[in-house]
């Protein structure tokens, strides 16, 4: 179920039916103009659509009119405890602000940042972590995590409509997946306002990345969220490269080629573990959408290279390519990926034109005596 509002950030539009946005957050000084506005390049670069910045001083606050001119993405102000940096960050010329109402001082300091955000024309975050959630909901977070979250939510939920201001975002993230996954659910049901997916503090690259898959997978397969962070202890570029794969395992988003792989067995004659991070890095370079198969023997390469555009099937000394559910020509193994991408590349550069699947009529065995018969180039 999408979400029945919508906000806009810098031209980015989330929630009310729109693809799933992609953002992280830059983790350089933010004063440091120069080191912020290279990671923010390098995130939009690998598909970041909307980056956060942390604004802990007033320095940061003055760097920002800079790191917005500088910026190819839309730029959230990150703000905690001081009401005077989510004003000044408005005056700089930030898409969107994240607060946290209740400690930026108080509903006069809240109505403060909301009137200023009103002139500008510019929507907020807000929402609740499972770290830092307000005292007096300590007693409900200790019989239930979930419901705390979202009555911290919800405390400030109502707080922004009393001010007559709807245009924000929520989240509601907790480090403990069933957790983080239960809240969203509870709070799906209770608002109409887009949502901020995440499993904050997630991890390293690889439990992290699981943890989010997981959290935000689930989440997004019921139709739940409206845009995603994953949050990873690593160069942030790694966190909309995560995201991606979670989008395009689901079908949501498309961006760049999708590789499936083997898991190999006794039957493996070529190192297919060894073949597949060798395409899958050859891969990266690549924005166009399309899916190769990498397969490590004869036996699964004909049905399972059967829906992709491209795939290969190794063996002790020929390999076998394949083109949109044929076999496309046997080529020597040491020669079989630079031909697999010398194909690619041809077939990009005629338009990427993808004929009608014929879905491998003929048994693989079948398939395979006849790709046999082809004579190596």
């Amino acid at each position: 179920m999408a979400s029945e509002r919508s906000v806009t950030v810098g031209g980015v539009k989330i929630g009310g039916g729109a693809p799933v946005v992609v953002q992280s957050m830059t983790t350089t000084k933010t004063h440091d103009v120069p080191a912020t506005t290279a990671q923010i390049a390098a995130l939009a670069s690998a598909g970041c659509e909307i980056v956060r910045v942390a604004v802990p001083k007033t320095e940061d606050a003055e760097a920002l009119a800079a790191i917005v001119r500088f910026s190819p993405v839309p730029i959230i102000a990150d703000i905690h405890f001081n009401a005077s940096l989510a004003l000044k960050a408005i005056e700089q010329g930030v898409a969107a602000v994240r607060i946290n109402p209740g400690n930026i001082g108080g509903p006069e300091k809240v109505e403060q940042v909301v009137r200023a955000a009103k002139a500008r024309g510019i929507p907020m975050r807000i929402g609740a972590n499972s770290g830092s959630l307000p005292r007096h909901l300590e007693s409900l977070a200790h019989q239930d995590q979930a419901e705390a979250l979202v009555e911290a939510a919800l405390e400030e939920v109502r707080l922004l409509e009393q001010l007559d201001y709807r245009d924000f975002k929520i989240s509601v993230k907790s480090s403990h997946v069933p957790t983080m996954i239960r809240a969203y659910r509870l709070l799906a049901e209770k608002v109409p306002y887009p949502l901020h997916l995440g499993v904050t503090e997630a991890g390293t690259v690889f439990g992290g990345s699981i943890k989010s898959a997981v959290g935000i997978g689930t989440l997004l397969a019921e139709g739940i969220g409206d845009t995603i962070r994953v949050s990873l202890s690593a160069d942030p570029v790694e966190e909309p490269k995560t995201a991606y794969e979670i989008l395009k395992a689901l079908g949501l988003r498309e961006r760049g080629p999708v590789m499936i792989a083997c898991p190999s067995c006794g039957r493996d004659n070529v190192g297919v573990h060894t073949l597949a991070e060798e395409v899958e890095a050859r891969l990266a370079d690549y924005p166009q959408a399309f899916e190769v198969a990498v397969l490590g023997c004869a036996v699964n390469g004909p049905g399972e290279s059967g829906d992709a555009d491209f795939g290969i099937a190794g063996g002790r000394d020929v390999g076998f390519i394949y083109a949109h559910g044929r076999v496309l020509k046997k080529v020597s193994s040491d020669i079989l990926v630079d031909e697999l991408f010398h194909e690619i590349d041809r077939w990009i550069a005629d338009g990427m034109f993808r004929p009608k699947r014929l879905k491998m009529a003929k048994p693989a065995a079948l398939a395979m005596a006849e790709a046999s018969a082809i004579p190596l180039e």
